[in-house]
């Protein structure tokens, strides 16, 4: 049986309630500063050409070879760029810039770069891991600091490597993948729409997210979620969607697609040492935030609007009490997700 503490409670509570401060989000940097260098254990995506391919982590993608996978480690350091961005003089800053200085030189992404235009790496982390790299070159992008211009210098081959490698892929895409994992469309078309610098991926983004899902009705949010999703297939899709619909337009595709949100419930995780059953503390969160989505996308005087917060609180509230860190499984990624939602990454602005 899951055991949530006292402690885990009351911050979840005061993230929903009050203000995400620096001491709140110390825990959730902690977090990402434990795992980002911390190279074992690591499960690789690794195509093996030859013998001369056989190299531990570290040596493959000597920027992102912790956090157990390549993705968690993208979004580890995102979280450690987006907290310090947004507390930069709060005690875990200088960490984290330090360990964002010590991954992201310009010999590490030359490695990194090379490694993605790999031969027999087309479909390297893609979606996921390379929206979320995406996700990581915006944060830096968008921050006014010398280092952050630095970093995001240092990380410009590497995120044009993925720009054209999503730019390829998504016009050939015949049906979106609807799952609840890594491979689901809609989340990653939600990043790349929110972070691509390249206009020509934004729209294929865009363009793909209508093609895919605008006919889209009566999605059966009954039937989730599968036991190891981390992302919900309709409430991400529905998320997507108010990216590139107008309000009005939104409210009248969403009625037809999400008609009840009334059965939606925070989910338990029965084993968080579990690395698959620990997804489900993953999918709370995500649905918090993509409810928020929703809501944003909706016009203020939809009647939606009052009980699709209460859903999201509550989402948030489980989802936030389960970042532990007692369990690596959980631990090495929740936070990312932990700190998009409290820092509202992916509402409009």
């Amino acid at each position: 049986m899951i055991r949530i503490s006292i402690a885990a409670i009351f911050l979840a509570t005061s993230l929903h309630a009050a203000e995400f401060d620096s001491k709140a989000a110390e825990r959730f940097a902690n977090l990402a500063l434990a795992c980002v260098h911390k190279e074992y254990p690591n499960k690789i995506s690794h195509n093996l050409n030859s013998d001369a391919d056989v190299a531990p982590p570290r040596a493959l993608t000597p920027a992102f070879y912790g956090c157990y996978d390549w993705h968690s480690s993208v979004h580890g350091h995102w979280l450690l760029a987006r907290l310090a961005r947004t507390f930069p003089d709060a005690s875990f800053a200088a960490p984290a810039r330090a360990a964002l200085a010590q991954s992201l030189t310009a010999e590490n992404v030359a490695k990194e770069a090379a490694y993605l235009r790999g031969e027999g790496r087309a479909s390297f982390e893609r979606p996921y891991g390379l929206a979320w790299l995406l996700q990581l070159a915006a944060e830096l992008r968008e921050w006014d600091d010398p280092l952050a211009r630095e970093l995001s210098a240092n990380l410009r081959p590497l995120e044009q490597a993925a720009n054209e490698r999503l730019a390829t892929w998504l016009p050939k895409l015949s049906h979106p993948v609807r799952s609840g994992e890594h491979s689901q469309t809609a989340f990653a078309l939600g990043l790349i729409i929110d972070s691509t610098n390249d206009a020509a991926l934004k729209q294929f983004a865009r363009d793909a997210a209508r093609r895919f899902y605008s006919n889209d009705k009566s999605c059966p949010l009954a039937y989730e979620p599968s036991g190891e999703d981390f992302l919900s297939p309709c409430i991400a899709e529905a998320d997507a969607m108010r990216r590139v619909l107008p309000k009005n337009q939104y409210a009248a595709w969403l009625t037809a697609f999400l008609p009840r949100f009334g059965t939606l419930h925070p989910e338990v995780v029965v084993d968080p040492s579990d690395p698959k059953l620990a997804h489900l503390d993953g999918l709370n969160l995500s649905r918090a935030w993509m409810l928020e989505g929703i809501t944003s996308g909706l016009p203020k005087s939809d009647p939606r609007v009052a009980s699709l917060r209460k859903i999201a609180a509550a989402h948030r509230n489980a989802g936030l009490a389960s970042v532990t860190g007692e369990h690596y499984e959980g631990g090495h990624w929740l936070g990312s997700f932990a700190v998009y939602l409290t820092t509202g990454r992916g509402l409009r602005k």
